[in-house]
């Protein structure tokens, strides 16, 4: 028999995820603050539910919410999750949160007979969409096994890093790897474009070389095209490099490009992009530069 899953938190990442989990024959019931979401995903078969009966009825629950304390609201609250829990209930947080908050949810959700798991992804929400997300898994092994049917339904990779806090871990690494990515590609765009040459005809010169990555693929076309349309937000992914320095810190490791790539977000949002993708992160690069990345030979 498929396992009844509850999805809280229905964004550009929860909607397509839920969406694929009721592909993959799940019965999935949902909850978000935004109405017209939940009912976005019913008329698509999902039942509509209240985080309390959630807990009381679902086998796993699945939250995916902007940040640690949205987290954890859901979790603590007198209609949360953890008050309702019926025994052997899991909860996989796939939320991109801190490993503090990641070991100290999991050690709450003990004490209520809840298994937890923190399973944040990479992707974006192309990947989303099609299903074919990697997953950062932290927690015990049997609660990981128990759950890796529904990890499938929404994902390609699933990995167990290790135990509690091991997921988000991971993920703060990822997201120091993208982004710095990004910033790098952003800061070749615009010498690029301000030495006058075709962008779109260096990224195709480039891009079968050493310097091809799935992030140079993914952001430079849209950036050509000027769309900077979220998939991940700047807001999120400051969010994220946030956690990254506050546990660099905690842990004694210097991480000066990390620390700088906070700032240009920082900067970012002053110039009120911070709702752009995170591609946008070159708007920074052009201010400066006092140009422009887009197609055709730049003067």
């Amino acid at each position: 028999m498929s396992k009844k899953i509850g999805f809280i938190g229905l964004g550009i990442m929860g909607n397509p995820m839920t969406k694929n989990l009721l592909k993959a024959g799940f019965e999935v019931s949902v909850f978000d603050l935004n109405e017209e979401a939940i009912s976005r995903l019913v008329d698509q078969g999902a039942k509509k539910k209240n985080v309390a009966d959630m807990a009381k009825e679902m086998d796993v629950i699945i939250t995916m919410l902007p940040a640690a304390a949205h987290v954890r609201e859901t979790m603590v609250k007198k209609e949360g999750i953890f008050a309702h829990a019926r025994k052997g209930l899991i909860v996989i947080d796939m939320s991109s949160i801190g490993p503090k908050d990641a070991i100290e949810l999991a050690q709450q959700a003990k004490e209520y007979g809840v298994e937890m798991l923190d399973a944040p992804v990479s992707g974006g929400e192309p990947k989303a969409i099609d299903g074919t997300l990697s997953i950062m898994v932290g927690g015990e092994e049997d609660t990981f096994e128990k759950s890796l049917e529904v990890f499938k339904g929404v994902g390609k990779d699933v990995v167990l890093v290790g135990g509690h806090g091991s997921g988000v871990t991971a993920k703060l690494a990822n997201q120091i790897i993208v982004n710095l990515n990004i910033a790098a590609v952003s800061e070749a765009l615009v010498l690029a474009a301000k030495a006058g040459i075709d962008i779109e005809k260096m990224y195709q010169a480039i891009r079968g070389g050493l310097a091809g990555s799935t992030i140079l693929d993914a952001k430079v076309p849209l950036i050509l095209d000027r769309n900077f349309k979220p998939g991940g937000t700047i807001a999120i992914n400051m969010k994220d490099i946030t956690n990254v320095m506050e546990t660099a810190h905690d842990l004694d490791v210097p991480l000066p490009m990390s620390s700088q790539l906070l700032e240009i977000f920082h900067s970012l949002k002053a110039d009120g992009k911070v709702m752009n993708d995170h591609g946008g992160i070159v708007q920074y690069y052009e201010k400066i530069a006092n140009t422009e990345v887009n197609r055709g030979v730049h003067k």
